[in-house]
């Protein structure tokens, strides 16, 4: 075990793949791993990149990695895809629109499954980027599946959340409804050359400016960009470079770890409720209280009551 995390430590991209495999499968030393890499965390910028299906995020993350990378910068990508309901696995495979990255030791990409997870981040996401964090990156970039969803997740995960949008993402009220106005730093209105992209822009910059603010607050930029042509990319980084900044002196930073920590050990704690009770329903008396609730001799509180005392 301590071999496989000094050889990660040391750069080995190798048993960086397989430490992370080990956090998806949740094996069962994964503690003693958290264990050995967490001291080397906390130092990495996380940027979540959210938004409707077909807004051009693969794309535009592409982007993002090319121009950090020429400021010299270490980037891992997490494309989080929707789980196939039978493997549990990533079915998308955002690593095959980024094959220009495979030569490159500076980036590393890998390509997770939600497992059913609502809010688009399984508990493996996040700890998958303690690992990439463990291993020296400057940023990683996470990607979520965008299956429609609001993405709450990720602003827990992300200490800044780039939210991309289209011109056939709907008015306003649209993007209302799905919470985006929560969740974003800064909004990318991607395809910015198809038409009623400027209107798009001219009711997000409205909207922000409906939202209460103070000269300490952010104020959430709105940048116009076509991905397919690295235009407006530059601009987009350079305003999430921004909210880091804003993130450090503000305070704000530290909050959002302790945030994070906190909901991280919430949800050790529920999977290893989960495991417990699920092994209850094999012990003798688990099996007899089941059997109960069938016969519609119990109801599944009093159940729930009985079990947790199984």
């Amino acid at each position: 075990m301590k071999d496989l995390v000094q050889r990660m430590l040391s750069g080995e991209r190798l048993a960086l793949a397989r430490l992370i495999s080990k956090v998806e499968n949740r094996d069962s030393e994964l503690p003693k791993y958290m264990e050995a890499l967490y001291p080397h965390t906390g130092k990495t910028q996380v940027w979540g990149i959210t938004g409707p299906p077909g807004a051009g995020k693969s794309t535009l993350v592409d982007c993002l990695a090319v121009h950090l990378r020429k400021q010299g910068k270490r980037v891992a990508i997490v494309a989080v895809d929707p789980s196939s309901p039978f493997s549990g696995g990533a079915i998308l495979g955002d690593r095959i629109r980024m094959q220009r990255h495979s030569s490159d030791d500076g980036v590393f990409i890998r390509s997770l499954g939600t497992r059913g997870k609502h809010g688009g981040l399984s508990h493996a996401t996040k700890e998958v980027v303690l690992v990439l964090d463990a291993a020296g990156f400057d940023v990683v970039l996470v990607e979520t599946a965008g299956v429609g969803q609001t993405e709450l997740d990720i602003l827990r995960l992300a200490q800044t959340v780039l939210v991309v949008l289209v011109p056939e993402s709907g008015d306003s009220i649209q993007v209302m409804k799905a919470g985006l106005m929560e969740i974003a730093h800064v909004f990318a209105v991607n395809k910015s050359d198809r038409p009623e992209a400027d209107q798009l822009v001219r009711e997000l910059v409205m909207m922000v400016g409906l939202n209460k603010h103070d000269e300490k607050s952010w104020m959430i930029p709105v940048h116009k960009t076509q991905a397919t042509r690295d235009l407006g990319v530059a601009e987009v980084i350079a305003a999430i470079q921004a909210h880091q900044e804003h993130l450090t002196v503000s305070g704000e930073r530290l909050l959002k770890a302790s945030e994070f920590l906190k909901n991280e050990v919430a949800e050790i704690l529920s999977e290893r409720l989960s495991h417990t009770v699920m092994a209850a329903f094999d012990t003798r008396s688990g099996k007899e209280v089941l059997e109960q609730v069938l016969n519609r001799k119990l109801d599944p509180y009093a159940a729930a009551d009985l079990i947790s005392g199984v």
